[in-house]
């Protein structure tokens, strides 16, 4: 991995920064404004393969996004790089209901910076801005919204997001250690499963300064300041133009092969 080429995708040029919680913020902050959170290959019947040398062509070389494993594993090793200690987590992502998801449908990353910890990510789309301070039960606020790092039963932490009134769960994890290789049961899936919610239309969304701008396979929407204004998205060839003049992305060619690239065992 080149991390000077890195940083510039996220447009940072020429960074000064030693592996503090005011540079991670600032990593974090840029990675989600410039790499945006999408599904894509999985509608170009391009493979998804847990090795971090594929997600670097991909995010940086192509100019292009991903989900969390892609997203969140690329960003591990920038962080790594960079000075940081770090873990890959497993995280279950609530369902809204009260449940949650297996263990390794999500990736997130602990990173620890002397006697602190952190919960940083940026592969959950419509998510936290910076940092979250691994300190259960104090509310912390940026300007996506207010968070809670909260205990549950069995060794588990929740991640909550004020909704209203109320706290709404996002996530659910234990502060463990994982190699990327665990999660390719649930890679798996989430590219090929009927059930899964990434095989059910695309998606491709990006944080901006004022907002959030997504684009799906029906529509686009564009929220600034709280305010949302959407347009109908009613071909492949709008789908493709939206795609390109916002995100910067194009159908990429040739294939990949699956076999290109070796899972990281």
């Amino acid at each position: 991995m080149n991390a000077e080429k890195y940083l510039a995708r996220i447009g940072l040029e020429n960074p000064v920064a030693i592996a503090d919680i005011y540079y991670l913020k600032l990593l974090q902050r840029q990675h989600l404004l410039n790499v945006p959170f999408e599904n894509l290959d999985i509608y170009w019947k391009r493979p998804i393969v847990l090795n971090t040398v594929a997600f670097y062509r991909k995010i940086v070389e192509e100019n292009r996004g991903g989900f969390c494993y892609e997203l969140n594993g690329l960003f591990n090793e920038l962080l790594a790089a960079s000075g940081f200690e770090t873990r890959l987590l497993s995280a279950c992502v609530s369902d809204g209901k009260g449940g949650f998801s297996d263990e390794y449908d999500h990736l997130a990353i602990l990173v620890i910076i002397g006697e602190m910890q952190y919960v940083a990510d940026v592969g959950f789309g419509d998510f936290a801005a910076e940092p979250l301070q691994f300190t259960p039960g104090i509310e912390q606020q940026d300007d996506t919204g207010t968070y809670m790092i909260r205990p549950l039963a069995a060794e588990y932490f929740e991640v909550a997001k004020m909704n209203g009134d109320e706290w709404k769960s996002e996530y659910k994890f234990k502060p463990f250690g994982h190699d990327l290789s665990e999660f390719t049961g649930m890679c798996e899936f989430h590219q090929t499963s009927p059930m899964s919610h990434f095989t059910k239309g695309k998606l491709c969304s990006l944080m901006t300064l004022d907002g959030r701008k997504t684009l799906t396979d029906s529509k686009f929407i564009v929220t600034v300041n709280g305010e949302k204004t959407e347009i109908p998205v009613d071909s492949e060839d709008g789908f493709n133009e939206l795609l390109f003049r916002e995100f910067g992305i194009q159908r990429p060619t040739p294939i990949v092969r699956q076999d290109e690239f070796s899972p990281v065992f």
